[in-house]
């Protein structure tokens, strides 16, 4: 995420709880996929894991962009 996204996130992540919910979860999925990355094979279920993973962090990463596009239009209109 670009510096300006990270400050609007600090900005309103303790006033927003959607906000903090997706920004908490994608934390989570990003945990997760660093312990994954860090094992030497992954198995069948593990690739399947790390998929879907990607896919929910994704996902969360949209939602906190469409929370934020809100944040940026009130920032520019003061």
């Amino acid at each position: 995420m670009e510096k300006y996204d990270e400050e609007l996130i600090s900005q309103w992540v303790d006033k927003d709880p959607e906000l903090k919910r997706h920004v908490e979860e994608h934390r989570e999925f990003e945990r997760k996929l660093d312990e994954l990355e860090k094992k030497a094979f992954l198995t069948t279920e593990d690739e399947t894991e790390r998929k879907n993973l990607k896919k929910l962090k994704l996902r969360g990463k949209d939602q906190i962009e469409a929370i934020l596009s809100k944040y940026r239009i009130k920032s520019s209109a003061l």
